[in-house]
C-alpha cells in the first residue's frame, strides 16, 4: 500500500515519467500504467486457489455440525480431536475457521443475523439471582441416564450451581433452590425466572402471573421476590442461559461417569465452587469467586431448608398398599382402606395419618419401564400375621427379611405348630429393638436351640444386660458319701412299744 502511495505521488505530484518511475522502481510500464489507470489506492493479488487439508474431511464436518442438536453440540476443540483420530493433520485454527464460516452460512440461509438488538444490564450485589433448567446426560451405575439439571446463577458475582435430577417437578425445584442458597451462602432479594409450570399456573397480560401456591409458599419462606420473564424471551435471564451452554461443555462433555445420583451431585457442586476459582468475572476484577466474596456481605443469611414436598392424598389398599407413580409402597397393616396423606420428597415418600408419620420409603423413579415396583416392609404385616399364621409361608413381604429369620423359619415351619410360633417370635420386634431379637434368633440358631423359650430367655438377657455365656458346673466324677448307712431291722420292733399289736387277720 506505502509503495503504491510512492509511485502515484511521483506522478501526479512531481510529474515523473512512466518511464523514469519504471527505472527508480525496477517495474514495468505496463504494470506501472495499469497501477495508475485503475485509480486503485490498495492492491488487490487474486489468491490462487490451494487445496487445502480440511478438504478430504469437509463433507464430514459439515454432517457432524449439521446433525448435532444445540444441546449436546461438542465444542470445536473436541471436533478437532475427532477429526485428528480420523487422521486429519491440520490445526485447531483450520477446524474453527470452518465452523465459523459454516455457521455463518446457516444464518445466511435463515435470515437470522441481525435479529435483535439488547441493552447490557448490571446488578448492585445482593440484588438478584436466576434460575433455569437444562437437559444433560451422565452414565451412573453404567447406564446412561437422562438428566434435568438445575442452574441457579447470583447476577452481581456470577457464581453458579447446578444439580442434577431426574424429574423437573415440584419437590424437585424446591430441593434445587435449599441446596443453592446453602452452596451460595446467602439469599438476593430477587429471583428471575422464566414461566416453568412447576411456578406459574397461568400467564397473564404484561407481567400478570398467576403464581403455584407451593411455589409462593417457598419464596415467602426463603424472603425473595420472584419475577418472571415475557413469554419467549429467554434473553431477559441471559446470565443464566449462558450458563446452561458454559455447564455443558465444562461439566457435562464428556458425559460424566459416577455410582450414584448423589454422588454425581457431589462432585459437580465441587467442581462449580473450582470454576469459580479459575474463571475470570469478566467485568469485576479478579475471578467469580473473588466477586462472590464481596457479594456474600449483601446476602440475607439461609434460614432453614424449605420443607419442599407435593402432598397427595391415597387410600391404602386391602393388601396394605398406595400407588404412586406406577410403583406400590407398604404401609402399616392397622391403616389399610383408609385414607392416607403422602408426602413426595425428591429422594423418598413419608406417610402420613392422624397427624404423624406412620411409614418412610425411598422413591423409585423409573421412567423407562411401565410395569412399576413393590417396596414392601415385612413389618407392616405383623398385625395381619397374629390373625393368619398361614400367610408367612408365601407371603410375598416375608422374602425381604434378614437371613437370621429365614433361617428360623425354615427350621420352624418343618415342626407341627411352627408356623404360629415364628409368629410369636417375629411379634417380638413391635415391642423390642429388632436387632436385639435378631441377635436372639442367630445366638439361638448358633447354639442348635432355636425355639421360642430359648429365644425369650436370650432376649431378657440381652435387654436387661445380663450375659447371656452360662457358666460351666464342675461335678465330681462320682458321689461317695461320708458315712454308709447300716441296715437294722430291729429299729421296727421299737415303733410296737410294750402293747401287743393285733393284727387283723
Amino acid at each position: 500500500m506505502a509503495f503504491l502511495s510512492v509511485i502515484r505521488r511521483w506522478h501526479f505530484r512531481d510529474g515523473f515519467s512512466i518511464r523514469e518511475i519504471s527505472r527508480r522502481t525496477g517495474l514495468s510500464r505496463n504494470t506501472i500504467r495499469k497501477y495508475l489507470r485503475s485509480d486503485t489506492v490498495e492492491p488487490k493479488f487474486k489468491v490462487p486457489e490451494r487445496p487445502s487439508k480440511i478438504d478430504p474431511f469437509a463433507e464430514k464436518l459439515s454432517g457432524w455440525l449439521k446433525a448435532e442438536s444445540r444441546k449436546q453440540r461438542r465444542t470445536v476443540k473436541q471436533i478437532h480431536a475427532d477429526l485428528v483420530s480420523l487422521g486429519f493433520e491440520g490445526s485447531y485454527g483450520r477446524v474453527a475457521v470452518f465452523a465459523r464460516r459454516w455457521k455463518e452460512d446457516l444464518q445466511r440461509q435463515q435470515n437470522t443475523t441481525g435479529r435483535g438488538v439488547f441493552v447490557p444490564l448490571a446488578f448492585e450485589p445482593g440484588e438478584a439471582f436466576q434460575f433455569d433448567w437444562s437437559e444433560d446426560w451422565a452414565l451412573i451405575g453404567g447406564e446412561r441416564v437422562k438428566l434435568q439439571a438445575a442452574h441457579t446463577k447470583l447476577c452481581y458475582s456470577r457464581a453458579f450451581v447446578v444439580r442434577a435430577y431426574l424429574l423437573q417437578t415440584h419437590e424437585m425445584l424446591f430441593d434445587a433452590h435449599n441446596h443453592a442458597f446453602r452452596v451460595l451462602g446467602g439469599v438476593p432479594r430477587r429471583g428471575i425466572y422464566d414461566n416453568m409450570r412447576t411456578a406459574v399456573d397461568k400467564v397473564g397480560r404484561g407481567k400478570a402471573r398467576q403464581v403455584n401456591a407451593r411455589f409462593s409458599a417457598m419464596a415467602s419462606h426463603f424472603v425473595f421476590e420472584p419475577e418472571f420473564c415475557n413469554p419467549a424471551a429467554g434473553w431477559e435471564k441471559g446470565l443464566v442461559e449462558k450458563n446452561v451452554q458454559d455447564a455443558r461443555h465444562r461439566l457435562f462433555q464428556p458425559i460424566p461417569h459416577a455410582n450414584s445420583l448423589e454422588e454425581l451431585n457431589l462432585w459437580l457442586e465441587q467442581r462449580c465452587q473450582s470454576l469459580w476459582e479459575e474463571t475470570s468475572h469478566g467485568v469485576e476484577p479478579g475471578t467469580i469467586a473473588d466477586a462472590w466474596r464481596v457479594e456474600t456481605q449483601f446476602l440475607m443469611a439461609v434460614p432453614r431448608p424449605f420443607d419442599g414436598f407435593v402432598e397427595h392424598t391415597k387410600r391404602v389398599s386391602p393388601t396394605c398398599l398406595i400407588h404412586l407413580e406406577r410403583n406400590r409402597y407398604s404401609v402399616p397393616a392397622s391403616f389399610a382402606n383408609r385414607p392416607v396423606s403422602v408426602r413426595v420428597y425428591p429422594d423418598r415418600i413419608v406417610v402420613v395419618a392422624e397427624g404423624q408419620t406412620i411409614c418412610e420409603h425411598l422413591r423409585i423413579i423409573d421412567r423407562h419401564h411401565g410395569i412399576g415396583h413393590t417396596v414392601y416392609d415385612w413389618r407392616h404385616y405383623l398385625a395381619v400375621l397374629q390373625r393368619k399364621p398361614g400367610a408367612l409361608r408365601n407371603g410375598a413381604p416375608f422374602a425381604d427379611m434378614p437371613d437370621g429369620f429365614r433361617q428360623l423359619q425354615s427350621h420352624l415351619l418343618s415342626k407341627p405348630g411352627g408356623d404360629r410360633e415364628m409368629v410369636d417370635i417375629l411379634a417380638l420386634v413391635l415391642h423390642h429393638d429388632e436387632q436385639a431379637v435378631l441377635a436372639a434368633v442367630e445366638m439361638a440358631l448358633q447354639a442348635g436351640v432355636p425355639t421360642k423359650t430359648h429365644i425369650l430367655n436370650l432376649l431378657h438377657r440381652l435387654v436387661d444386660g445380663k450375659s447371656t455365656a452360662i457358666a460351666p458346673v464342675e461335678a465330681p466324677q462320682a458321689l461317695v458319701l461320708g458315712k454308709e448307712p447300716q441296715a437294722n431291722v430291729e429299729r421296727y420292733d421299737t415303733l410296737r412299744g410294750d402293747k401287743e399289736v393285733r393284727h387283723a387277720s
